[in-house]
């Protein structure tokens, strides 16, 4: 069988070359990698599928021994097949996903907000736990504590020492601080909060991510927006009118927004108005990329949401901690149209610099042996110096005085 040369193969031989070199002289460049390549080039050069899954996370793995029935129906297994390795940072969050072609790697969350949360101990070589070395990690005062002190120096110093610490166990993206308003005496995390003030929430919670984030952390600051009782979480529809909704609850992280340029935001369980937060453009887009010029990435709480479909055309940007079915309903959207390919890249775009920023992809290494005594000591300060003693005396005219 004869072989047909094309133009350029014709011209090889004709000019004396050899067609097989002439062959790999055509070959596709060399694939554009992360943080080399400009970042339009590297999200050109994804697939969709991969677009897909940089925008959903690797999955829920729960800690060993925790019985799955303790979540709530629906939010585990959803088609994913194990990618389920286990996580780089045992006892972390969770992380994005990489694509290795194209130098990209995973990004590894974990829970503050008065500690880093990962397990104490580790699998062995045999598989079975580690008991040579607990990996500690320090119990920071929390919220409610650290506003109490009305220093934000201090504040910031209890942040950078919460960074640091961090970035020894290998955590890229701190979720954390809490700063919804105290509003509900049972709500059920208002320890992890400021206060009931949104200016004093707005001025702690940016000397904190300040804090953190010198160490090379990301923070997510939570739960945006009017996620103040705990009652039925991801179904309470917060209902506010105008005035009151921006002066006193989107007031907190417009503050921190613009005075500490936090890494991500983090969208909330509830509904506001009847929509829910995690698919509300005007809320994520319009306010907060728009009015405020945000320029970091919106990520759901875990299993936030409903619509994976609506969340990432809404820009919440990262859909956490992520199952198969929520990638097979965005692949599916993106085909059908219904996902904007627009809204998706400019997702995967925050996704990458958040990538682009972190520790990991910087090669910091994780020591593993952050300096405990060093954070003691700012934990226990901070503590002593937030602490306020009240005295009650009984006051009206004839009512003596009791200690």
């Amino acid at each position: 069988m004869r072989r047909r040369l094309g133009p350029a193969l014709l011209f090889a031989v004709f000019a004396g070359a050899s067609p097989h070199r002439a062959a790999a002289q055509q070959a596709p460049a060399a694939l554009p990698q992360l943080g080399r390549a400009p970042l339009r080039a590297v999200v050109a050069a994804l697939t969709d599928s991969e677009k897909v899954r940089l925008v959903v996370g690797r999955g829920l793995i729960l800690p060993e021994g925790m019985p799955t029935n303790m979540m709530p129906p629906g939010m585990l297994g959803g088609g994913r097949t194990p990618d389920d390795r286990a996580l780089r940072l045992p006892g972390s969050a969770g992380e994005t996903h990489a694509v290795l072609r194209l130098g990209i790697p995973a990004i590894t969350l974990a829970d503050g907000p008065a500690g880093v949360r990962i397990d104490p101990i580790r699998k062995g070589a045999n598989g079975k736990p580690d008991s040579s070395r607990t990996f500690y990690a320090t119990a920071f005062p929390v919220g409610t504590l650290l506003a109490s002190s009305w220093d934000t120096a201090l504040v910031r110093r209890v942040g950078v020492s919460f960074g640091e610490e961090s970035r020894d166990y290998g955590v890229d993206v701190l979720l954390m601080p809490g700063m919804n308003l105290h509003r509900n005496p049972l709500g059920g995390r208002n320890f992890e909060y400021y206060s009931e003030d949104p200016l004093v929430t707005g001025l702690m919670a940016s000397a904190m991510v300040k804090g953190v984030q010198t160490a090379g952390v990301g923070t997510s600051v939570k739960h945006f927006v009017a996620n103040e009782q705990e009652f039925n979480r991801m179904r309470i529809n917060s209902a506010i009118g105008e005035r009151a909704f921006r002066e006193l609850y989107l007031r907190p992280f417009q503050t921190v927004v613009r005075r500490a340029q936090p890494w991500t935001v983090m969208s909330s369980y509830n509904l506001v108005n009847g929509v829910h937060t995690a698919e509300n453009p005007e809320l994520l887009t319009a306010i907060l990329h728009g009015e405020w010029a945000f320029g970091g990435l919106v990520m759901s709480d875990w299993f936030g949401g409903e619509d994976p479909v609506a969340m990432v055309n809404a820009g919440n940007d990262l859909v956490m901690p992520g199952t198969g079915a929520q990638e097979t309903a965005l692949r599916a959207a993106l085909a059908s149209g219904r996902l904007s390919r627009t809204a998706l890249d400019a997702s995967v775009t925050r996704v990458l610099e958040l990538v682009l920023r972190s520790n990991t992809f910087r090669a910091v290494a994780a020591s593993e042996r952050p300096d405990l005594r060093a954070h003691a000591a700012v934990a226990r300060e901070a503590a002593a110096e937030s602490m306020v003693l009240l005295r009650n005396e009984s006051v009206g005219t004839g009512a003596a005085a009791r200690p």
